[in-house]
């Protein structure tokens, strides 16, 4: 059982404590005194490695259009595909993809995932990876919108029944015909070890079912401030992971005391408990716990560590993460 003494100090200490080995669980990272949670809270340090540097090759982005989906008919979206410097088609790259894709790119925002797999491809702490950086899809109104969690209107209106839902419908359109698709122009993996995927909020939660329904194609996890909440049932997966047998994935978590609490759930608590559930059932995983909000700037402050932890026994790995 362990205890967080930075939850004293912000009256909490009662309400979340948990049992999980000290081995999977790291607060805060970067390292940090208890000093910082008497303060304005969030205030993580950008990631060094989110900004492109002299010297260090840099991959390509392409954009795309996907606008008929079988899967997820009368949807439009964009999608980008990120290919490092160092692929070659004499090799297959292994494949990450990220849900939000976007905001996944966007330099002001806080993953920048192309200067991150930049820096770390070439410094050999992560292998050759292929990112597929996705949006939701955009569609008109429907009465699917009535259904559980009304949709955020600043966001495509397709993202929460994407996202949300424990179905394989999200797994089937990346697997039947974005992975094809890419799979086409590049030389992908096909081993289900060298495929991650990774999503912030709905987003981290739509990650995890992804594995989850597929392990055969997916088996690495990173959920940043994931909705394991009642937006679409995420609530009862602690129950779903306790009552099955455990699947081969590696699944990292993140989240903070102050993310999100609403009518839904309380989003930090119900990531403590999907980590309690899945250390107990002998899961690889990893949790990373802070004092942030409801966004991805813990996230991307740690996200080359993420990765490091990640890739850390591929065997093109030259420097294996902690």
């Amino acid at each position: 059982m362990i205890s967080y003494p930075f939850l004293a100090a912000l009256g909490l200490s009662g309400l979340l404590t948990i049992s999980v080995s000290a081995a999977s669980v790291t607060i805060p990272a970067p390292a940090r005194g208890l000093a910082p949670y008497t303060r304005t809270p969030d205030d993580y340090p950008s990631n060094p490695d989110a900004t492109y540097r002299d010297g260090v090759p840099r991959g390509r982005i392409e954009e795309h259009d996907w606008n008929d989906s079988r899967i997820f008919p009368g949807t439009t979206r964009k999608f980008w595909i990120y290919v490092p410097a160092q692929y070659t088609p004499n090799r297959p790259a292994a494949v990450m993809v990220f849900q939000d894709g976007q905001a996944a790119l966007n330099p002001e925002r806080f993953l920048h995932v192309p200067a991150v797999f930049d820096n770390l491809i070439a410094r050999g702490e992560m292998p050759v990876t292929i990112a597929i950086l996705i949006n939701p899809g955009q569609r008109p109104p429907n009465d699917e919108d009535k259904i559980g969690a009304p949709p955020n209107i600043n966001l495509p209106l397709n993202r929460r029944y994407e996202y949300d839902r424990l179905t394989d419908d999200y797994s089937r359109f990346l697997i039947e015909e974005i992975l094809p698709f890419v799979g086409s122009r590049y030389r992908l993996t096909d081993n289900a070890e060298e495929r991650a995927i990774c999503g912030n909020s709905s987003g981290g939660i739509c990650a995890f079912t992804v594995a989850w329904q597929r392990p055969d194609a997916f088996r690495k996890v990173v959920s940043h401030v994931g909705s394991f909440v009642n937006l679409r049932g995420g609530h009862i997966y602690p129950d779903i992971v306790r009552g099955s047998p455990a699947k081969p994935l590696r699944i990292f978590l993140q989240s903070g005391v102050n993310d999100l609490e609403n009518e839904f759930g309380r989003w930090f608590p119900a990531n403590l408990a999907m980590a309690a559930t899945l250390e107990a059932k002998g899961y690889d995983l990893r949790t990373v716990w802070g004092d942030g909000g409801h966004n991805p700037r813990h996230a991307g402050s740690i996200f080359s560590d993420t990765l490091r932890w990640l890739w850390r026994d591929h065997p093109d790995v030259i420097a294996p993460g902690r």
